[in-house]
């Protein structure tokens, strides 16, 4: 498996930040189904080697797409989680957290106050029920 993305993951002069393009690719992958949960990714060192980049540009990657929830670190092991493979409260608690910052950072950049988004949050939650 390790092989496999490896050999996918392209990377261009489009200037767009090399992490960027890096997340992107291995979102796709996730989305075609190349990647399934559990399935043990490269590591950050086998991808710096391959693509020739950074080992901190690949970290910055990495680190985005474990706060996003798309995969998991563990001991310097990488594995795709989807949101239905976390299990435990400890792990559904990390990933909220995640997710919270996440909407704040949203919430910050494009200027709306965070407060309003949670009480949003809430009334569309209450809705669902």
């Amino acid at each position: 498996m390790h092989t496999d993305i490896l050999k996918s993951l392209r990377l261009d002069n489009s200037g767009v930040p090399i992490y960027v393009q890096l997340r992107e690719q291995i979102l796709r992958s996730l989305g075609a189904g190349a990647l399934a949960p559990g399935d043990q990714m490269p590591t950050m060192r086998e991808v710096a080697i391959a693509l020739k980049i950074d080992l901190n540009t690949v970290r910055h990657a990495y680190d985005e797409l474990e706060r996003m929830g798309a995969i998991t670190l563990v001991r310097a092991e990488q594995f795709c989680s989807p949101a239905s493979a976390c299990k435990g409260v400890r792990a559904q608690a990390v990933q909220i957290d995640s997710l919270a910052k996440q909407t704040l950072a949203t919430a910050a950049t494009v200027g709306i106050d965070p407060v309003a988004v949670a009480d949003r949050i809430k009334a569309l939650a209450k809705q669902k029920e």
